[in-house]
């Protein structure tokens, strides 16, 4: 039988500010560099930085838990002038987190 995945737990916020404006750039350049540059990336990437901060600062640290939170959250956006969805943008944060804790998302592991 296979064996579960571990929760990724993230180490308690240190510094929220520069948290959020590290995640909020990396994102946008994501969001930039995956299909075409759009005005509304900047917009994408400050609320789901917002969301990810929020949530940290409330003690949330698990990273299934922050990416529930972010698809969650931004269900509420127009997405409609943008080739993402809350989905994709969920998970981009997550491969952001993971690639910045030296995670090897390949495979499984």
């Amino acid at each position: 039988m296979a064996e579960p995945i571990r929760p990724i737990v993230l180490p308690p916020i240190e510094n929220a500010d520069r948290e959020g404006k590290w995640l909020q750039a990396s994102l946008h350049r994501w969001l930039d560099e995956e299909f075409l540059p759009e005005p509304v990336n900047a917009d994408i990437a400050s609320r789901a930085a917002r969301i990810f901060v929020r949530q940290r600062l409330e003690g949330e640290n698990d990273l299934g838990a922050l990416v529930v939170a972010i698809v969650t959250e931004m269900e509420g956006f127009d997405f409609s002038r943008s080739f993402y969805s809350e989905f994709a943008v969920a998970n981009a944060v997550s491969d952001l987190i993971l690639d910045s804790l030296g995670y090897d998302r390949c495979c499984g592991n």
